[in-house]
């Protein structure tokens, strides 16, 4: 009896002893670690059953020497027990800023400050860790002026600052697709968004470049033959946007705007020269031989597929260099998770929906390809105006318009007395010689409008009319009210000066095709001029991809170009706000009556 008592209190004290609480040392870890790009990767490890209070998070420089915290992104926070608080161990990144003064490698000491709770009610007091680390400043931004307080709160300017006001920009929306879906529906996701994208001007150029390859050497191979042409062009194609979209993520390093170099785009131009004088019968070149011989020398052999895959890795980097909502999402997903694969996987996804309507396209000049004669000559001539027509439009990035205008209109004239617009044959097809001047008096009008001073391939002669403004004119006083720079310094002297106005960023290069969209059909919409009047217009053009440029872009998160960012009376760059890619006049009206 006396045991069983014994055993029953033994039991009480047990049961009624208060729930032992963890050593703050073991409820919570912290950690830090330098990447390569100067970034501090930190985070606070929590035990099961402790959550730490969202506010309590923040991140010091103690003896930083100039260097300096210009940006902090962070996970979602969650609401609990009336505070937003982390249930799960969050990962920071801490992006760092110099003073112009800083050289070299430099030692500075950060402070992380965290304070957190147990689910049985224990609060733990304030608690922090200083990290060590040793700084190459020569991997950082230049800060224009050192801001205070030291401290920067979690969150300062994170990738969820969208949580606060409601808004999730298009770039953070489909990362988060990356992180909380499937990865059968992520794959199926950005398939379908690069269904879409192919109705974009980053797919167009492709067109006649795989219409012209199918034409140029399949022959009477048929339909098969022109498939398998049409699949490796894609497949090559999507290769090179995953590669380039992977580095750019992880490394910041934009491949396709390091293609735009001038003599990287004058080499592409003069291949595409080559294959139409080879189109037009003034040799036989393959796609084309020389690369091919470089890359396999089985490639004649398989009847040119190795230089069909050539030219689709090229094309997707050089002739086609576009950004948009899908393939920003995707970079910033890999960039903040490291998770290259699955990001790789869904631009790989995105390029082969992408490419779709070219297998289909390509597929088709296969099976609709006219038997040798007159009107075999008449198609291989029409593929060779169109490289032409590309070599010219690459070459815009590089030249002035009025040139590539004469370029145009010389292409033009030329193709129309090819057709035979002038011979007095009486067996001369009406129909070949009506198209032959229509194409003539097109071109004639963009070489005497030319002459005039336009520089408007859809209106070449508006620049005669009286009274009107053409609309070279309403281009070159629009862009007259944007403000360009290049560097972090040149935007920052702007901003202060500024200060108190709202302000609208566009990143732009020359070599964008949707950059240029945007200028000529958004930008030029009269409402949405109006409406712009009422921003600070600031260009940042990031055409030469130096060193100032990528620091820009990186700054503000700008993978590529077209990026419309808008920058609040504060300051502070309101981050749901961001557009990404191309997007129509109605729609940019709607977006800018929201800010």
């Amino acid at each position: 009896m006396k045991k069983l008592f014994l055993f029953l209190l033994a039991s009480l004290v047990v049961l009624a002893a208060p729930p032992k609480f963890l050593m703050p040392e073991e409820a919570f870890i912290p950690h830090a670690k330098l990447n390569e790009n100067m970034q501090i990767q930190a985070s606070v490890e929590i035990a099961k059953d402790i959550y730490l209070y969202a506010d309590k998070l923040k991140m010091e420089i103690k003896k930083g020497d100039g260097i300096h915290i210009s940006e902090i992104i962070s996970p979602s926070r969650v609401a609990h027990e009336g505070d937003m608080a982390y249930l799960e161990t969050p990962h920071f990144v801490v992006n760092l800023q110099k003073e112009s003064r800083v050289q070299g490698m430099k030692s500075i000491e950060f402070e992380l400050f965290y304070q957190g709770c147990s689910e049985q009610g224990l609060c733990y007091e304030p608690l922090s860790k200083v990290f060590t680390f040793e700084i190459d400043s020569s991997k950082l931004s230049v800060l224009s002026a050192v801001k205070e307080p030291a401290v920067a709160k979690i969150p300062l300017k994170t990738s969820q600052q969208s949580v606060d006001t409601g808004e999730v920009s298009q770039t953070d929306a489909i990362s988060d697709v990356l992180k909380n879906s499937s990865v059968w529906v992520i794959l199926l996701t950005f398939f379908g968004f690069g269904l879409l994208l192919s109705l974009t001007p980053c797919v167009f150029p492709m067109i006649p470049i795989i219409s012209g390859v199918i034409v140029s050497q399949c022959k009477d191979q048929g339909v098969c033959r022109a498939f398998s042409m049409s699949l490796v062009y894609v497949l090559a194609m999507s290769v090179a946007y995953t590669i380039a979209g992977v580095l750019a993520g992880m490394f910041g390093a934009n491949l396709q705007a390091a293609l735009q170099n001038p003599w990287v785009i004058v080499s592409f131009a003069g291949v595409f020269v080559a294959l139409a004088m080879s189109m037009f019968g003034f040799y036989e070149l393959k796609i084309p031989d020389s690369i091919v011989a470089k890359v396999s020398s089985t490639g004649e052999k398989k009847g040119g597929m190795a230089g069909v895959a050539v030219m689709g890795f090229l094309s997707a980097l050089i002739v086609g260099p576009c950004v948009a909502a899908p393939l920003a999402g995707a970079l910033v997903y890999i960039g903040q998770t490291g998770d290259a694969f699955l990001g790789g996987a869904a631009l790989f996804a995105m390029s082969l929906g992408m490419g779709l309507p070219l297998i289909f396209i390509g597929t088709s000049a296969g099976k609709f390809m006219p038997k040798p004669g007159e009107w075999m000559t008449l198609v291989n001539a029409f593929f060779g105006v169109s490289m032409i027509v590309i070599a010219i439009w690459m070459l815009e990035r590089i030249l002035d318009n009025t040139v590539t205008m004469m370029l145009y209109a010389v292409t033009g004239i030329s193709f129309a007395f090819y057709l035979g617009l002038f011979d007095t044959e009486k067996q001369q097809h009406h129909i070949k010689k009506s198209i032959a001047m229509l194409i003539f008096l097109y071109s004639l009008a963009v070489f005497i409008g030319v002459l005039g001073g336009s520089s408007s391939m859809s209106k070449p002669l508006e620049v005669f009319k009286g009274g009107t403004l053409s609309q070279t004119a309403v281009q070159k006083q629009l862009n007259t009210t944007f403000v360009t720079v290049t560097s972090i310094e040149e935007l920052d002297i702007e901003l202060a000066k500024y200060k108190g106005k709202k302000i609208l960023l566009d990143f732009s290069a020359k070599w964008c095709t949707a950059c240029k969209e945007l200028e000529e059909v958004t930008f030029a919409d009269e409402n949405v001029k109006a409406k712009m009047a009422e921003f600070v217009l600031i260009k940042a053009d990031v055409t030469d991809n130096g060193e100032n440029e990528k620091a820009l872009s990186k700054k503000y998160g700008v993978f590529g170009p077209p990026a419309i960012l808008f920058i609040d009376e504060t300051g502070e760059v309101m981050q749901a706000k961001t557009i990404i890619g191309f997007i129509p006049p109605d729609e940019f009206l709607t977006h800018l009556n929201k800010i």
